[in-house]
């Protein structure tokens, strides 16, 4: 368990952990491979997301990536009901609220280590293991760094998921579903009982309702907003998108060394911007080997 420690101790005040079982034999790698190495570009600014009115239903096309060949998953637009629903969670999960959003589209896997490598020209991730595993050991302004280089690279405006967008993706399109693809993390998640101790590769566990692989488990997802634990008692209905300001910003999903009950749809985390490898960030929380990411594509675009 020396290697799980470190991010155990990123996570406070979390359950005890049974005995680690063996590790399952190395899944078979699903996604295709891209060939590392590619220029360095400088990065651009930072975009801020602002709440837009939800004008339309239908979502933008299934699609992969010209320069990565990241595949994209259409997530029509719709309401929900926002939070702990199946009211077992923590108390930044509630109020449970009625959400609207528009069509986007969300990446069908996390990043990997090998559409990383291609954009950045390196590989930051501790368990260096395959081009089809996913990155992780970074940081939010990381994530931003290389969504500006693909973004010049590949002419679209990819960015992170907002908290709403990314619990309505996980919830397969806002169904009521407590991990994402449904109620049994077995099936779903790669987490402190199943994995190892370590990262899996993309899409070696079933998919949720709308074809998207990991939102539960494998690392944990970075999102576009600050973070607020109080957000949701205020929170706009209409493509909210999270508070203005704040020290951290939050992360989703829960990862490879997490008990079931992190790995929840509804569970809230965060994470300072700029993280760091290797001690802890007073208030907030180090990158080490369980942060990661995945992209979105607003509609139209």
């Amino acid at each position: 368990r020396a290697a799980a420690s470190p991010a155990r101790a990123a996570l406070p005040n979390l359950p005890g952990k049974p005995a680690a079982l063996p590790a399952p034999p190395a899944p078979q790698v699903l996604a295709a491979s891209v060939r590392p190495g590619a220029p360095i570009i400088p990065a651009a600014p930072t975009v801020t997301i602002a709440a837009a009115p939800v004008v339309a239903t239908a979502a933008v096309n299934n699609f992969a990536d010209s320069f990565t060949g990241m595949e994209f998953v259409p997530v029509p637009g719709g309401c929900f009901q926002m939070g702990d629903t199946f009211g077992d969670g923590k108390s930044d999960e509630l109020p449970v609220h009625e959400v609207c959003l528009s069509p986007f589209a969300i990446g069908k896997y996390e990043v990997t280590q090998g559409q990383w490598q291609k954009v950045m020209g390196k590989n930051p991730s501790r368990f260096q293991k395959g081009d089809n595993f996913p990155v992780e050991n970074v940081s939010w302004e990381d994530a931003q760094d290389f969504i500006a280089r693909l973004n010049r690279k590949s002419g679209r405006p990819y960015r992170l998921p907002t908290e709403a967008e990314w619990e309505y993706a996980a919830r397969s399109g806002g169904k009521k579903e407590r991990y994402a693809g449904g109620d049994q993390v077995e099936e779903v998640g790669w987490y402190e009982r199943n994995s190892g101790f370590s990262t899996r590769a993309v899409g070696t566990q079933a998919a949720n309702g709308l074809g998207i692989h990991d939102m539960s488990g494998n690392v944990w997802e970075w999102c576009a907003d600050w973070r607020d634990s109080s957000y949701y008692a205020s929170s706009p209905r209409e493509n909210p998108p999270g508070p203005a300001s704040g020290p951290y910003h939050s992360v989703r999903g829960g990862c490879w060394d997490d008990t079931p009950f992190l790995l929840r749809a509804s569970n809230r985390f965060r994470g300072t911007p700029k993280g760091t490898r290797g001690g802890n960030v007073p208030g907030g929380y180090y990158i080490y080997q369980i942060f990661g990411f995945r992209l979105v594509l607003p509609q139209g675009k």
